[in-house]
């Protein structure tokens, strides 16, 4: 191995003059070690320093014809595809005011003529070192980020599957079809944008605070996975005691995602917003729902939004046990809910925007295969039981 090998060896550079001597010396002084191009005027070296592959280093006389050396020094900073290219001026020129005038331009070195060679070849390869560095750490920062970002998508992928997998496990259990996760995760967010600007809503303008909603609304029923079937898959209404046992479940909701914070060990935005909506979404803006009686804004923004988006989707959707309510009709039902089960800032928003629920409960609807299958499920899972509650029966 040669000893005297460099890693700049084989770097291209573009030596800039008007006076054919002056290439010619610069060209035999470089030539044994580097690739050498040359231009005799600055239209010429912008040219050739535009085409790929880019010099490595610009040797540029001041004193030319046309666009003279500052100049060229000035339009090569100036494009994003030769800004890094050090340019050293190579000047007769040798006023201090010169010199700082070219390197506030940008030029990383100025050499006066006459030339001594040793110093030439010396500061060339030290500048040609030092591109060398600052690529290598340019391409490891480029590398790094692209890195982070693709764990960083891998990671969210991850987490928006874990989300889904778990409130599709919730409703596997329920008379609801997986599309219903879909649509109110979708509604959710159209109320929120439409709501953004609204002074009582400034959390909604909160950077990534409506896309949060959207990762978070799907675990509003996660709780159900613990209420009994004979209580979750009863088709008629509840009985006092049945309702009683259904109220449980925003607080098993809540638990179970509090659990999950507990073995990250850190907060989680996204956890803390499907709390606040698992256990809050079936308050009522009146103070007569539960599990707490929350009244008005004591009801966190995100639960008052999917309260909203929940019973909308209820009255519209088809169900093993019943037909879907038209729009209009459901309408009707939320716009008279307006100061008693809903906000009615959130309800003026629905009424604005009720085409764009009308769209997304036509892009997510549930099919009959679906509908059968659920059906199908039901009835191996939940025969009729008349056990009273609270009589155990050795399970």
């Amino acid at each position: 191995m040669n000893a005297d090998a460099d890693p700049t060896d084989g770097a291209t550079v573009l030596v800039v003059d008007d006076t054919p001597d002056n290439l010619a010396l610069m060209s035999e002084l470089l030539r044994d070690r580097y690739r050498v191009k040359i231009a005799n005027h600055g239209e010429k070296a912008l040219a050739i320093a535009a085409a790929e592959p880019h010099p490595d280093l610009v040797l540029l006389d001041v004193m030319m014809p046309g666009i003279d050396g500052h100049e060229v020094c000035r339009r090569l900073k100036a494009d994003a595809a030769t800004r890094d290219v050090p340019v050293i001026f190579l000047t007769a020129k040798s006023d201090v005011a010169d010199e700082t005038r070219g390197l506030s331009l940008g030029a990383v070195d100025y050499i006066t003529k006459p030339i001594s060679p040793p110093i030439v070849m010396a500061r060339v390869r030290t500048h040609l070192r030092l591109k060398a560095s600052a690529d290598f750490l340019r391409d490891k920062a480029a590398y790094l980020e692209a890195e982070v970002a693709r764990r960083s998508e891998e990671l969210a992928a991850i987490q928006d599957v874990t989300i889904l997998a778990m409130a599709s496990l919730a409703e596997t259990r329920d008379s609801d079809t997986g599309n219903h996760i879909r649509r109110t995760q979708h509604y959710v967010r159209a109320l929120a944008e439409a709501l953004r600007e609204h002074p009582r809503c400034r959390e909604l303008r909160a950077p990534g605070f409506i896309a949060t909603l959207f990762k978070s609304a799907p675990l509003h029923d996660i709780g159900k996975i613990g209420i009994p079937d004979r209580i979750l898959l009863k088709p008629g209404k509840f009985t006092p005691e049945e309702f009683e046992v259904m109220k449980a479940h925003p607080a098993l909701g809540r638990d179970a995602i509090e659990q999950a914070e507990a073995q990250l060990g850190t907060p989680v935005a996204f956890l803390s917003t499907a709390k606040d909506i698992a256990y809050c979404h079936q308050e009522k803006w009146d103070g007569s729902g539960y599990p707490q009686g929350l009244r008005g804004e004591a009801i966190p923004l995100s639960a008052r939004l999917m309260a909203l988006a929940d019973v909308y989707d209820a009255l519209i959707s088809r169900r093993v046990y019943k037909d879907g309510m038209p729009h209009e009709q459901a309408t009707a039902i939320i716009a008279g809910g307006a100061g008693t089960h809903f906000d009615p800032d959130v309800v003026e928003a629905f009424l604005r925007i009720q085409p764009e629920f009308q769209a997304i409960a036509r892009r997510f609807a549930d099919d009959d295969a679906a509908l059968a299958r659920k059906r199908a499920w039901m009835e191996t899972v939940s025969p009729p039981d008349l056990t009273p509650l609270g009589v155990d029966r050795g399970r």
